[in-house]
């Protein structure tokens, strides 16, 4: 598919097209979901510009990949064709979060969101990763929602955290553990 035009003037009075032709307000949780969802790639995009390994930099090209394919999947409905997230690859996740937790090691404390450009980054692209999920949980709520994209993203916030750590511990800026003290 080729876009020849950026703008298309359609959106001007809040409204979209998704996959399939259907028109909504971009104010629905579908719209607000699939944002999320470009939200989250775009940051993990950020991410990828610090000093960061190779395999991480290779993992977060797929997941990419596969955020694409998700906003495409919530940008339609059931009856609609388009590529839809497997089950293997929530397998091909918790096989990388299985790998770099056991890099990092447990976890003893509670962690600040913090460390070096790249894990910082790779934090807050996992907070935007819970928001996004919220977002899907209550569209479910309301239409079908592929059950692959939920347990997707469920997962990928905890591969983000863990890659996060791997990172942090990478660049020697280790971690910051919450001072419940407050002193």
């Amino acid at each position: 598919m080729r876009i020849s035009k950026v703008y298309t003037k359609f959106g001007d009075k809040g409204k979209t097209m998704l996959v399939g032709g259907e028109t909504v307000l971009k104010s629905s949780e579908k719209v607000a979901s699939y944002g999320d969802i470009d939200e989250l790639n775009s940051i993990i995009g950020l991410s990828m510009t610090g000093d960061i390994s190779k395999d991480v930099k290779k993992i977060l090209s797929l997941i990419q990949n596969d955020l694409f394919i998700i906003g495409a999947d919530l940008a339609s409905n059931k009856e609609t064709k388009v590529p839809r997230i497997k089950k293997a690859r929530i397998g091909w996740q918790e096989k990388n979060i299985d790998k770099y937790n056991s890099k990092v090691g447990p976890l003893e404390e509670f962690i600040l969101p913090s460390g070096s450009f790249t894990g910082s980054c790779l934090h807050l692209a996992r907070t935007v990763c819970r928001r996004a999920e919220r977002k899907i949980v209550k569209l479910d709520q309301e239409e079908w929602v592929n059950p692959n994209v939920m347990i997707y993203i469920n997962r990928l916030s905890d591969l983000l955290f863990v890659l996060a750590r791997d990172q942090n511990k990478l660049s020697n800026e280790g971690e910051i553990f919450v001072n419940f003290k407050n002193d």
